[in-house]
């Protein structure tokens, strides 16, 4: 049995009823909670409740701190908006959505020069969550369920400048993202380059394809590059680079040695604050995380603690990184900078961090609780 809805064995049929069970504190919050959703995670995990149950639960988490819910109404920076690669255009044969990323065109240097790199990777969790709701507005239009997408990777004018190692490692981290929270999404990956666009018309009719790549579809104009619709990129002008920009002006500098870590520990007194950080390392990159501590009060390392924001490594010695979290929790933050994995060089990191309040009633409640608390004098 396929494990999908309307071909269910009796076993998969019990494993959805116990992990509808399961997952009753979390129904509510979900985007969807029919079959169609819960069956996803489990067929990603091969009906494995454990397994299906904490993917799901992990994702739930990751929309709240993405404010996955909102963020077909964010925009990203106008350098992405005229520079980045890719958009909706046609549905195939069955009526899912294509999205169309043009890798060869873009200018991923270029990008990684003008904007952080967790902006990058947002603007393509846009993709993901447009692409949800264009499978919803399909299901309707229908009259059956669209769950999947196709997508098409045009590789037409790829080179050693799209293997920069920045821009590789963006794109590892977005298609792992996709995959432990977009299961099931993606119905086929299609690379193509210039001799290969004809392949495209057995997953999708001609004039739901552009005539760039094989279709009949063109602009209103005539252009048969369909602009209208898709982005193909060019190279970034230097203009906006983040080195020709205003230079940030950070609060605190310090030297991380060899080997070593730097923690910075923020109290937050209530959930619903956000945490937001700017930094630039000097010659080299710096490892980041987020996590949050089990023990208030205590020293913990940080293998003892939550990871809320996994530390990974970023080349902010290329592009600052300006980066936010909406924190679900009350307690102690530490933002973690890790030179452990450098044996050689030294670091050194400007940062500034602030706690923003959600709104006028929070600031409030800080106030309050800031004022029951004893002086330092006493």
């Amino acid at each position: 049995m396929s494990g999908r809805v309307g071909d269910l064995s009796c076993q998969q049929q019990e494993a959805l009823a116990k992990f509808r069970d399961n997952l009753q504190d979390l129904l509510p919050t979900m985007p969807k909670a029919d079959d169609y959703f819960l069956l996803r995670w489990l067929r990603a995990q091969n009906f494995d409740l454990k397994i299906s149950e904490n993917m799901l639960r992990k994702h739930m988490e990751f929309r709240k701190q993405q404010d996955l819910d909102n963020i077909l109404t964010w925009q990203p920076s106008e350098v992405i908006q005229l520079y980045d690669t890719g958009c909706l255009c046609g549905y195939d044969y069955e009526g899912c959505p294509v999205w169309f990323d043009l890798t060869g065109t873009l200018d991923p240097k270029g990008l990684l020069l003008s904007a952080s790199k967790q902006e990058l990777i947002r603007s393509r969790l846009k993709v993901c969550e447009l692409l949800s709701q264009e499978c919803e507005l399909q299901s309707q239009k229908l009259g059956r369920k669209i769950e999947t997408m196709l997508m098409v990777f045009d590789l037409e004018g790829l080179s050693l400048k799209h293997l920069w190692k920045p821009a590789v490692e963006v794109y590892q981290q977005y298609f792992a993202i996709m995959e432990a929270n977009y299961p099931e999404t993606v119905k086929n990956l299609i690379v193509i380059r210039a001799n290969w666009k004809q392949e495209l018309l057995k997953f999708i009719s001609p004039d739901q394809l552009p005539m760039e790549f094989g279709g009949t579809m063109t602009d209103p104009d005539g252009n048969p590059k369909c602009l209208t619709k898709i982005k193909y990129g060019s190279e970034v002008p230097k203009s906006y680079y983040m080195p020709n920009q205003v230079k940030v002006q950070y609060e605190h500098t310090a030297t991380i040695g060899r080997g070593s870590s730097l923690q910075l520990e923020n109290e937050i007194l209530f959930p619903g604050c956000v945490l937001r950080w700017q930094f630039a390392s000097d010659r080299a990159d710096i490892s980041f995380g987020v996590f949050l501590k089990t023990k208030k009060g205590k020293q913990q390392r940080v293998g003892e603690m939550t990871a809320v924001l996994p530390s990974q490594r970023y080349n902010a010695h290329l592009v600052p990184e300006d980066g936010s979290l909406t924190c679900l929790k009350a307690g102690v933050y530490v933002l973690y900078f890790d030179n452990t994995y450098s044996l050689i060089h030294t670091k050194k990191v400007s940062y500034t961090v602030e706690v923003l309040l959600p709104d006028k009633a929070s600031e409030e409640k800080i106030q309050s609780l800031e004022a029951t608390r004893p002086s330092s004098t006493q």
